[in-house]
């Protein structure tokens, strides 16, 4: 026997009930979220006494816009957020190349232990980054890879989570397409290329916004390999800044505002294919 709570028994008799629950817990969830984000936001716009006061105000009573420039004299954020785009862009074009190859191959071709492979690769998920990190440092230090982009990039060029999405997208791809384009002549190459590649584009977009938002995030690696400006990321430049100039909150928090704007553009201007490929592929429960 079952009794329903008296609270919540409105809930679901109504759908309109229901519907407003949703709709306040997404708005609670966001004012959640954002409200970290505007208070950064307007602290970054104080000025230096107003920002560092034990009680602060965090509308500012005048806007110091000027305090753009001062982050930029500090330190070299342009410089950074170059190095930011570099490494992450690169990361994530080299793993999109090699998740897709890798994902066809686990999806596609039969091949003895295959299974077992697939397996073993999304085992290593379960190892913590901070695990294979001294492993790591040790071989790219080794092959002379310090303070270098190769040594930034190429250790997280491959990751099985990119391979299990893009995997669970072409296991729903028809065998159709691919044997009409064998029929017309294609090889096997020509077929993946031209064929699954262009109906997989959601997903691998999907694939890209999740690696480049990740690695622009990145602090551990970029922490450990990078010694100097020329290779530094954001977020090891606000590392350098917090180190180098106290606790300008201020300032700090101005350049930290200066680092987080490219990610809000690259999800406006990527939100159709982002949403588009959770939709389509294995996240969306599809």
């Amino acid at each position: 026997m079952t009794t329903d709570i008296p609270v919540l028994a409105p809930l679901r008799r109504s759908p309109v009930a229901r519907r407003k629950l949703l709709v306040f817990t997404c708005f609670l969830a966001t004012a959640v979220t954002l409200t970290p984000i505007v208070m950064m936001v307007l602290v970054a716009f104080q000025s230096d006494t107003e920002s560092m006061q034990t009680k602060p105000s965090f509308w500012p009573s005048s806007w110091h816009t000027e305090n753009i420039g001062r982050a930029f004299d500090l330190v070299p954020i342009g410089r950074y957020l170059l190095n930011t785009v570099i490494f992450a862009g690169g990361t994530t074009i080299l793993e999109t190349i090699t998740a897709a190859l890798a994902a066809y191959a686990f999806a596609r071709l039969a091949f003895r232990g295959r299974e077992v492979l697939f397996g073993v690769y999304l085992a290593t998920l379960m190892i913590p980054t901070q695990v294979t990190l001294v492993p790591q440092f040790i071989l790219v230090a080794k092959l002379h890879g310090v303070d270098t982009w190769a040594g930034m990039i190429l250790p997280h060029a491959f990751t099985a989570l990119g391979v299990f999405l893009l995997r669970q997208f072409f296991l729903g791809v028809p065998r159709d397409y691919e044997e009409a384009a064998r029929l017309d002549g294609a090889s096997r190459w020509q077929t993946f290329i031209r064929v699954i590649v262009p109906l997989a584009v959601p997903a691998i977009a999907t694939l890209a916004v999740f690696k480049f938002i990740s690695q622009w995030n990145n602090l551990l690696w970029p922490l450990v390999i990078s010694n100097s400006d020329a290779t530094r990321t954001a977020s090891v430049g606000l590392q350098v800044f917090q180190s180098t100039n106290g606790t300008q909150w201020n300032l700090l928090l101005m350049a930290a505002t200066i680092t987080t704007v490219p990610l809000i553009l690259l999800f406006f201007l990527t939100q159709r294919w982002f949403v588009k490929g959770i939709t389509m592929s294995g996240l969306g429960g599809r």
